[in-house]
């Protein structure tokens, strides 16, 4: 029978721990209120497979977001290849000397993990563990502890915990500051506070930043809170009905405009 239940009641850490204490194999199925889901995969207590959602999880995929393969030769390999198993792929990828063994575990590992540590956070939602779940049997697994992720997912909450008291609506926007701190004149912003600052704007709800920024919402947050700290921009009520489609953010949909205005946008912020 499944152990089924809500996030509100045990958490993603508590989950792990009894699978990690009690060495389960099988699936452990989460779903949040906004309709994200994920799987993972656990043999003898050990995380084995991730999946996040319908995104593409193709061997293939991983190891382009992993620039272990360009784009160009990510195409290829999906046109001339898509028929293969990603065990097949991995063969054939390393005989060819595209990739090595170790950048195609390492990968796997990056991209599983990644996927705990968005799921960590989630406290809305429901789970679903199926004892005796394997992984599908095309895929590459690996063999990754829990205790250590345990322990960075429960740095992760805490950390959560202290951004919602700093950003508890995402529903309110950004400005640039009229007097910003003395220290953004040493800015060295991440790439994440790079993509917020492209849409800073009053009718921009942050809400709708992250959607078009394609970053969590813990992330979002994390952004936000460099900036805030900054002092290169402040919270605001937002202005009208900003839309909600990346592009539409935008003062224009060309793409070499788009550019001018960002490099526009960060010469402002650099003379700050």
């Amino acid at each position: 029978m499944a152990l089924k239940g809500n996030l509100r009641d045990f958490s993603v850490a508590q989950l792990l721990n009894l699978i990690n204490l009690a060495a389960k194999t099988g699936r452990l199925v989460l779903e949040s209120n906004d309709t994200t889901s994920a799987q993972l995969i656990f043999r003898q207590g050990k995380l084995a497979y991730a999946q996040n959602g319908m995104e593409d999880n193709s061997l293939a995929a991983i190891l382009y977001r992993n620039q272990k393969l360009s784009a160009n030769q990510t195409r290829l390999i999906k046109d001339k290849a898509a028929q293969m198993s990603d065990k097949q792929l991995g063969l054939l990828l390393i005989n060819a000397g595209y990739v090595s063994q170790e950048d195609i575990l390492a990968s796997l590992q990056n991209y599983f993990l990644d996927i705990v540590r968005q799921v960590f956070v989630w406290s809305e939602g429901n789970f679903q563990f199926e004892a005796g779940r394997e992984p599908p049997p095309d895929k590459i697994t690996v063999r990754l502890d829990l205790e250590n992720l345990i322990i960075e997912g429960s740095r992760q909450l805490k950390e959560r915990d202290r951004l919602l008291e700093e950003i508890p609506s995402l529903e309110m926007a950004l400005k640039f500051t009229d007097r910003p701190g003395t220290n953004v004149q040493n800015l060295n912003l991440s790439s994440d506070e790079w993509k917020v600052i492209t849409f800073v704007n009053p009718r921009n709800t942050m809400r709708q930043i992250a959607k078009a920024t394609h970053l969590s919402e813990l992330n979002l947050r994390r952004a936000v809170y460099g900036l805030l700290q900054a002092g290169v921009v402040q919270i605001v009520r937002p202005v009208g009905a900003g839309s909600v489609g990346a592009g539409r953010m935008f003062p224009t949909n060309n793409r070499e405009e788009q550019r001018s205005l960002v490099n526009r946008l960060i010469n402002r912020i650099r003379s700050i």
